[in-house]
Order: C-alpha cells, then structure tokens, then sequence
C-alpha cells in the first residue's frame, strides 16, 4: 500500500510540474523579488559600468584634448574637448599591444617567439631601434623596444608577425577598436607616424587603456621599465615617459609625439588602492605634456578615493532552479571589487543592495547574469555589478521526468 501510495504522490507530482513547466514557459521568468534591495532583477545585457557627470574642475591644462578616468568603472573625472577628432601619435601603440598580448593568451605567440625584421619594418622612420633586415629579436625584446623607447620599426615587425601584414594587422586593430567602442577612432597603421585618416580621442584612448589595465595587467611590466638594453647592452632603451622618475605611483603607460599630433601621453598611476588614467593630447611641448597629465592625477588623487565595498546584508551562496534536475546553481560574485571610488570623505553614505530572483527558470548556464550589485551613495546609484551561475542547470525534459518518477519508485 505504501509503495502504491508513493507511486500515486510521484505521478501527481510529475504531472503538477509538467503544468508548471507549461505556464512557466509562457508566462517567462515568473515572479522576481529582490534580496536587500527593492529594484528589479538584472537582465543578461544590463550595463556594467555607470559614468558619472565629470567634474567642474576649472583645470588649467595645456594640450587640445584631456580626459580623466577611473578604470574600475569608467568613470569620468575630467574631460576637455575628449571627442574631438586627431593623430594620437605613438599612443597608438597600446592597439598594437593589445592585439599582440591577445595573440600570446589565445597560444598562437609566446614570449620567446622570434620576430624576423622585413624591409618594411626597416624603413620606418621616427624612433627607432634600427632593426636590419634578417634580423631577429624574442618577442619579448621587441616589446621591451615598444613599450621604452618607443620603437616604431620593432612596432611594425610585430604586426606583421601578428597580422601576417601591417595592412591586415591594421584592419585588426580597426576591427578590435569597433569592438572596444571606440567610435571615433580610425588607424591607418600599427606605430603612429602621422597619415592622413589616422585618427582618435582622448575618450577612445581612454577606453583603450582601460580595458588593457583591466585585461592585461603584465603590460605594466613593460611600461614601468625605466631603463634596458638589446643586442648584448649595446642597445640603450631609456623610457620615453619621464613621469616613471617623477611621479608618485606611476605605472604606465605610453607616449607618443609626432609634428601632426603634437606632444601627448596616456598615463597610468596607482595610489593607496586607487588607479586613474590621465589621457592627454596634442600639447605644444613635452613639458607641457607631463605637467598636464601631472596635474590631472593629482586632481584625481586629492579629490576621490578607494573605499572598501560596502558589506552585503544577505549574500546567498545558491539559488533555486525550477523546471531542472538541479535543485539549485552556485552564485558566483567574482565580478564584485575589493573597493569602490568614492569622493574622499563621504564612505559612510555607502550601501549595497542585492537583487536576485525568487528562483531561475531552467535552462540555466554557468556564467549567465542571474543578478546584480547595486552600490548606492545615499540615494545616488554609483555602480552595478553582476552575479553569475556558477553552473549549469538544464531544462528537465519529459523523459528525464519519466526517470526520476522510475528511480523514486525504485526508491520506494
């Protein structure tokens, strides 16, 4: 009796969630709440970065364009004339890294990877090596030479050791800076010599140093060289950015000066757990150039700060999963930051809210957005960060359910 009681419970329990399943399906995710918070659950394609207002600063800045950036969350802190179309000079480089940098994660380059000199790569002008044809360097030589000294020949070798060509490395880096947003942005080749179309803004080489800071931290390696050596020491590389002896924090990242762009750099400086970017183009002179980028980091330093991530008041370690045989998925918050920027002396107005779903509805896959993180400065919504499945949960399908109700019989 017992056993045809338990078969009876089953059967009805198989068919209550075939019903469910059914509205489930039509009626889409089912009813959504938020767990220490009040807003609405967070969609897959929710944004991850808010920008602020940039601050009225009144600066002083000698150069056509400047922007300031926290690279955490993108926020702007300054900006002058940031979308204004022009050469960017040697600053074009970080593309060219970027891309090489992907090419050694993704298994096709390593470090040791040996570059051979074309007569293309010979015949670029500027500052230079002077690689001769047939020669060959590691790749991580040649980085060294781009990101110390600059090197527009080692540049070109490498593109053409990437892209197999500096016209299709070029139509890599374009492609790759479509994808970043960089919208106003155009290269024409992979070093920076002035060419006519070969344009940027301080807001895309913002963009771009930020997501090489975020994606690739071993560049600053390379930036934060001050002085090196090839061929034996008979080589000098001495780093074209002054600021790596002047500047408190500095680590990065690239200058660039040509006759159409001017004198410009895009630097990078980390203090007590706070990293900004200084972007600043087309000054008259490279004093100027290192006196405006010192100027905007230390408005940035003496105004905003790190502060630690507010303490979540309810942070589940799981979630329910309906219409799956996996009860729960895993939560996976990899995404929150240790810290936060904040205006210096307003921290104890942080608070964080969490939103999640009552249950998620099956299928679900691990990495999906299933949530989010909503850090408030009193009422001011300053970020949002999401929370993830940390595995997989697949849609029960009938037959699966035919052999759950078997295997709980069997159970009886």
């Amino acid at each position: 009796m017992e056993r045809r009681n338990l078969a009876l419970l089953c059967a009805g329990v198989l068919c209550f969630w075939l019903f469910a399943l059914a509205v489930g399906t039509a009626q889409g995710a089912g009813l959504r709440v938020a767990i220490g918070g009040t807003g609405p659950a967070v969609q897959a394609d929710a944004p991850a970065v808010l920008a602020a207002a940039p601050a009225n600063s009144g600066l002083q800045l000698e150069c056509r364009a400047a922007i300031l950036m926290e690279p955490e969350t993108g926020r702007v802190l300054y900006e002058k004339a940031p979308d204004e179309r022009m050469p960017i000079a040697s600053i074009t480089k970080l593309m060219t890294l970027l891309l090489t940098f992907e090419a050694i994660r993704g298994g096709k380059l390593t470090l040791d990877t040996p570059v051979p000199v074309s007569e293309h790569a010979y015949h670029m002008g500027g500052s230079q090596i002077w690689l001769e044809p047939g020669e060959q360097f590691t790749l991580d030589e040649m980085l060294r030479a781009i990101c110390v000294s600059s090197a527009n020949d080692a540049a070109v070798a490498v593109a053409e050791l990437v892209g197999g060509s500096e016209p299709v490395f070029v139509e890599q880096m374009n492609a790759r800076a479509a994808e970043l947003g960089m919208t106003n942005t155009t290269f024409r080749n992979a070093c920076g010599l002035d060419t006519e179309g070969h344009l940027s803004t301080a807001r895309d080489v913002a963009i771009l140093s930020r997501y090489l800071l975020n994606t690739c931290p071993e560049l600053l390696h390379y930036t934060g060289i001050w002085t090196d050596s090839l061929r034996n020491g008979q080589t000098q590389l001495v780093n074209t950015n002054k600021l790596l002896r002047r500047y408190s924090g500095i680590t990065g990242l690239k200058t660039g000066t040509t006759s159409g762009a001017g004198v410009c750099i895009s630097a990078s400086a980390t203090r007590d757990g706070l990293t900004l970017i200084a972007v600043v183009l087309g000054s008259p002179s490279s004093a100027d150039r290192f006196h405006s980028a010192t100027t905007l980091l230390d408005y940035g330093f003496a105004n905003y700060a790190a502060a630690p991530l507010p303490t979540l008041p309810e942070r589940p370690l799981e979630l329910a999963v309906k219409g799956s045989a996996e009860d729960s998925v895993p939560l996976d918050y990899a995404a929150l930051p240790e810290t936060i920027l904040i205006e210096k002396g307003t921290a104890s107005a942080l608070r964080a809210e969490l939103t999640l779903p009552e249950a998620l509805e099956a299928p679900v896959e691990k990495g999906q957005t299933v949530g989010k993180v909503s850090i408030f400065q009193d009422d001011t919504l300053l970020n949002e960060y999401e929370v993830k499945a940390a595995a997989d949960a697949p849609l029960l399908t009938f037959g699966g359910a035919l052999e759950l109700l078997w295997q709980c019989l069997l159970g009886a």
